[in-house]
C-alpha cells in the first residue's frame, strides 16, 4: 500500500494529542557465526558483531522519527538465545564475560535494552544449559540493559515442571542479588510458555533460529490514542461500535509503524521483519491500558466483566493491525505490566485487580502476570506455582504467555517499590497464602494437552 500525505498527518496529529509513539524499533541480530570454544573469544566477537551491525541503529530511527514527526520511544536488540551459542565453550571466563561484553556493546550503539540471555528448556537441557541458566541471577544483576528469558513450556511439549521448579528458585536470587534495588534484576526476566521468535518487545525479546541473520522488527503501542478516542466516544455507543472504532485507530497506528519499520531496513540494508501490535502501557498519565478498560465503563480495572472488555480491546487491535499490514507478528496482543501502568497500579492499590484477575486476563491478552510486585517473603514454590499456572493457560490455549514477578526483599503488601523510567512503580500484591510446595516438588512434566495432536 502507497502512504498517503492526508493519511500522515492525521497520524501526526494523533501524535501531538494523543500520547503516539512508536514503542519500539528492534534489531534483531543472529549470533551463531560468533560461537567458538572459548568464552573470552565468543564474547569478543559477539561484541565486534554487535558494534558493526547496530552502530547506526539509534541514529537512523531518530532521524526518521524527526522527520515524520513521530517519536520513537525505544532502541532495541535481540540476539540468538545466549545458550545455543555456548555449548561446548571453555576458557578461563565465566558467562558473566559474554554478560557484560553484550551489555558494553549495547552501551556503546546507545539502545535502551539488549533481549537474548536466553534459554528453550521446555523439554530439558543439557549440562552447559543448566550452567547457563544458573549464571542468569548473576549476569542480570551485574549489567544495566541485558535482558533474560526461559522458555519452559509449548503446547506441543507440555510442561517442563523441573525447569518451573528451577525458575522460582532463580527469580529468588535474583531478587537478593539486587535487594538494595527493590529485586531490579527479576524485572529484566520472564518466563514464557510457547515463546515467539521474532517478540520486539523486552524483557523476552530473542532472535529465533529461524530468523534472518538481521532483521528490523516494529513494536507499535499506541495505547493513549485508543484511551483518548474511547473516553471521547458516546457513553451509551453499543460495544460492536465501540470495537470498530477500536478497530480502525488499530489499523493507522500500524501503518505509521510499519512506514517507520521500512524505512529504518532501508537505510539499514536490512530486511524489514515485523511489526507487533500490542498495546503496550507506560507510567504516563493516560498511557495506560486499564484506563482503556475502564473508559468503557467500569469503576476499576480489575473488576466484573474486564476480561470481556479486555478480550474485546485485544480483537480489535488484532483485526485493524492485520488488514493495515502483512507482516504482522510478534505477540500482537495487549500488554498488561502492572508497575508500567498508572492506573492499574491503582486499580491494585484499592484491591480491585488481584493475580488472580491478572490469571484470568492473561486467557484473552499477552504474557500475563507481568511486572507484578510480591512481597519478599514469598517462597520459591509459591513463585513457581504462579508461573505453572500461567504456563497452563498458555499451553491449553495455543498462546504465549508468560511471568515477570518482583519478590521484592524486605517488602510486604501495602507498601511500593520504585523502579524509575519504564519500569514505573508497583504496590505489593498479596499471594495466596497457602502452600503449593508439595506438588511443585513433584517435578517431572505435565504432558501437552491431546489437542496438540494435530497432524
Amino acid at each position: 500500500m502507497e502512504y498517503t500525505q492526508a493519511e500522515i498527518l492525521q497520524t501526526v496529529r494523533m501524535t501531538e494529542m494523543e500520547h503516539l509513539d512508536i514503542r519500539t524499533v528492534t534489531l534483531g541480530l543472529s549470533l551463531r557465526d560468533c560461537a567458538t570454544d572459548s568464552i573470552e573469544r565468543t564474547a569478543e566477537r559477539v561484541r565486534e558483531k554487535i558494534e558493526r551491525t547496530a552502530g547506526r541503529l539509534v541514529k537512523t530511527v531518530n532521524e526518521i522519527g524527526d522527520e515524520v514527526g513521530i517519536r520513537i520511544a525505544n532502541k532495541r536488540i535481540s540476539l540468538t538465545p545466549v545458550s545455543q551459542i555456548v555449548e561446548g565453550a571453555r576458557g578461563e571466563g565465566s558467562l558473566l564475560t559474554l554478560a557484560r561484553a553484550i551489555d558494553e556493546a549495547a552501551g556503546r550503539v546507545g539502545v535502551d535494552f539488549v533481549g537474548g540471555y536466553s534459554a528453550l528448556v521446555h523439554k530439558g537441557w543439557t549440562k552447559s544449559g543448566g550452567e547457563f541458566l544458573d549464571s542468569i541471577p548473576e549476569a542480570l544483576a551485574k549489567t544495566e540493559r541485558l535482558c533474560s528469558s526461559v522458555n519452559v513450556a509449548t503446547s506441543r511439549a507440555g510442561i517442563n515442571m523441573d525447569a518451573v521448579q528451577r525458575v522460582g528458585r532463580l527469580i529468588k536470587e535474583m531478587a537478593e542479588r539486587t535487594r538494595e534495588r527493590g529485586g531490579l534484576a527479576c524485572a529484566k526476566f520472564v518466563c514464557f510458555a510457547n515463546a515467539v521468535e521474532d517478540n520486539p518487545f523486552m524483557a523476552g525479546a530473542f532472535h529465533g533460529t529461524g530468523e534472518p541473520e538481521a532483521v528490523i522488527n516494529v513494536g507499535v503501542s499506541g495505547p493513549g490514542v485508543v484511551n483518548h478516542a474511547v473516553r471521547h466516544a458516546p457513553k451509551d455507543l453499543p460495544l460492536h461500535e465501540l470495537a470498530e472504532l477500536i478497530k480502525k485507530l488499530s489499523f493507522k497506528l500500524s501503518r505509521a509503524g510499519e512506514l517507520v519499520g521500512r524505512e529504518a531496513a532501508r537505510r539499514m540494508g536490512l530486511p524489514f521483519g515485523i511489526i507487533d501490535l500490542s498495546l503496550a502501557p507506560t507510567p504516563v498519565p493516560g498511557d495506560s491500558v486499564a484506563e482503556i478498560i475502564e473508559a468503557m465503563g467500569f469503576e476499576r480495572a480489575g473488576t466484573h466483566g474486564t476480561t470481556a472488555a479486555l478480550a474485546l480491546l485485544t480483537d480489535a487491535v488484532k483485526k485493524g493491525g492485520a488488514m493495515a499490514s502483512g507482516s504482522v507478528g510478534g505477540m500482537s496482543g495487549a500488554f498488561i505490566p502492572v508497575s508500567e501502568d498508572a492506573a492499574m497500579i491503582e486499580a491494585a492499590r484499592v484491591g480491585a485487580l488481584s493475580l488472580d484477575k491478572l490469571e484470568a486476563w492473561t486467557s484473552v491478552c499477552s504474557v500475563g502476570i507481568d511486572m507484578v510486585a510480591v512481597p519478599g517473603s514469598t517462597s520459591a514454590e509459591t513463585i513457581s506455582a504462579i508461573i505453572a499456572d500461567e504456563m497452563a493457560v498458555g499451553v491449553m490455549n495455543h498462546k504465549t504467555t508468560a511471568v515477570r514477578i518482583i519478590p521484592v526483599p524486605g517488602r510486604e503488601v501495602g507498601e511500593t517499590v520504585e523502579f524509575g523510567g519504564l519500569l514505573g512503580s508497583a504496590p505489593i500484591m498479596p499471594v495466596n497464602t497457602f502452600s503449593s510446595e508439595a506438588f511443585i516438588r513433584r517435578g517431572g512434566r505435565i504432558p501437552a494437552p491431546i489437542h496438540s495432536l494435530r497432524n
